[in-house]
């Protein structure tokens, strides 16, 4: 089982450029690390739409042919992770129908924690449901809206659901993007060339050569035309609850998100951790990928020198065979590889953004010390994780989290270190600037900001009742 949380989704829309689609494909690589199960594209030349969906990575999903069948100046795209329903051809996006509003296309990165209230009562009123995605909830909404123009028929739609959404929608002639009113999930706006982009992250900016402008507001709905970009907020007024986990592990470094930069809150992360729970050690290691920007702030405040330590093998496929003979670790070892010069006889300091079920560290903890450390010590860059996510994130079930069974001198004894300390929440606020709690911090405390169904077990899987696929 992996011991990280898994990332959510991603999402990119581009209105007014005529390479549209083959842009959208460029922002959707750059937003890979936000979900490796599917990807999709819609394309839009004002008339129809077009679609395009595979499961597997970008450069799987797409090629030259596909990209030229996807028309028009205007396109949205998705990577997904599947937080809510099956992984599954069916339930990737985006997602396209077509109604008395005429054709729309929807990508949707978050988690609607009203979606199986919503979907019983969609069903009782004759709705006929494709896909087990909490998302296609928004367009039955859509669909069944009396209001006579598409906006106003999108703003109902969106006003009746809660959780976590930042949405991209296409229309033949409008790109939509809208941000749930606490703003769990970043969506930046972006300008090229007189094109207006929305994306998850602005490295996906970066990417496309495009400029930032600003992010997409908490409860805002941005409607983009031919006529320019129309603002509007039809949701009542809600507290920031910006995801903390955006700047722990899921956003890429070299992403601007909630207004920061990514790679320097990570490296206060590390500045923070040595302050609270410095060690004397001869070598700062990271865990790669992730810990690399909070060690680095680890050893510059330390002084201890940064040496990579591991060596990762980016080439290991989502899947791989075992060999038929047993090789202790053999799934950590495949990913991880000890440089032996830089850790025998060493004092190390191992650094990593998070323990979710321990087993990894653990592994790797083991892996350190037979390339001959003499000392091992964990150094965590955010609090104990003891609570799932219920915004967009799939997590395992708060039984599975080592943070809520075990102690920190407990999950210490099972990692095999010699010592293991966690940055506390008020290490981690201050790194995120956040005097006014605008942040949900729920899988650290344990308190959640919007309420959800209360059985875990059926909440996770979210309790979609489609049949089975063979």
């Amino acid at each position: 089982m992996r011991d990280k949380f898994r990332d959510e989704c991603g999402v990119f829309g581009i209105f007014g450029h005529p390479d549209a689609a083959n842009l959208t494909y460029l922002g959707l690589y750059a937003l890979q690390h936000r979900g490796q199960e599917s990807a999709g594209i819609t394309s839009a030349d004002g008339k129809r739409l077009f679609l395009s969906r595979a499961m597997g990575y970008v450069s799987d999903a797409f090629d030259e042919a596909t990209l030229l069948s996807l028309k028009g100046p205007s396109a949205i795209g998705h990577v997904r992770y599947s937080t809510a329903g099956d992984s599954r051809l069916v339930n990737a996006q985006p997602i396209l129908i077509d109604c008395a509003h005429g054709e729309i296309s929807l990508c949707h990165n978050g988690n609607l924690v009203n979606a199986q209230e919503l979907r019983d009562e969609l069903v009782r009123r004759g709705s006929i449901f494709q896909t087990s995605s909490d998302t296609e909830v928004i367009l039955h909404l859509y669909a069944r809206s009396q209001a006579p123009m598409a906006e106003d028929a999108i703003i109902e739609s969106i006003s009746q659901v809660r959780g976590a959404f930042s949405l991209a929608m296409l229309t033949k002639d409008k790109l939509v993007a809208v941000r749930d009113p606490h703003g769990f999930r970043p969506l930046a706006i972006g300008e090229l060339d007189g094109a207006t982009i929305v994306c998850s992250e602005t490295c996906a900016l970066d990417l496309i050569g495009a400029t930032h402008v600003r992010d997409v507001e908490p409860g805002e709905v941005l409607v983009i035309d031919s006529t320019g970009m129309r603002s509007y907020k039809p949701f009542a007024d809600a507290p920031f609850e910006h995801c903390i986990f955006e700047h722990v592990y899921f956003a890429r470094p070299d992403s601007k998100v909630f207004g920061q930069s990514v790679n320097e809150v990570r490296t206060d992360l590390g500045r923070r951790l040595a302050r609270e729970a410095g060690v004397d050690a001869d070598v700062v290691v990271p865990i790669p990928d992730s810990g690399v920007c909070a060690a680095l702030g680890f050893a510059e405040e330390s002084g201890a020198p940064f040496k990579m330590g591991l060596i990762r093998n980016h080439y290991v496929g989502r899947t791989f065979i075992s060999p038929q003979q047993a090789i202790r670790n053999f799934k950590v070892k495949v990913k991880l590889n000890p440089v032996r010069s830089i850790l025998k006889g060493k004092r190390v300091v191992l650094v990593d953004d998070s323990i979710i079920r321990g087993t990894t560290s653990r592994n790797i903890v083991g892996m350190v010390r037979a390339a001959g450390a003499s000392e091992v010590h964990m150094r965590i860059s955010c609090p104990p994780t003891i609570s799932p996510c219920y915004y967009g994130i799939d997590t395992p079930r708060r039984s599975e989290l080592i943070g809520f069974t075990h102690t920190v001198a407990e999950i210490q004894e099972f990692l095999g270190a010699d010592s293991l300390a966690y940055l506390d929440i008020e290490g981690l606020l201050s790194a995120v600037g956040s005097r006014r709690g605008d942040y949900c911090t729920s899988c650290f405390t344990g308190k959640y900001p919007v309420e959800f169904p209360h059985d875990e077990n059926a909440y996770l899987q979210l309790a979609l009742k489609l049949p089975s696929e063979s």
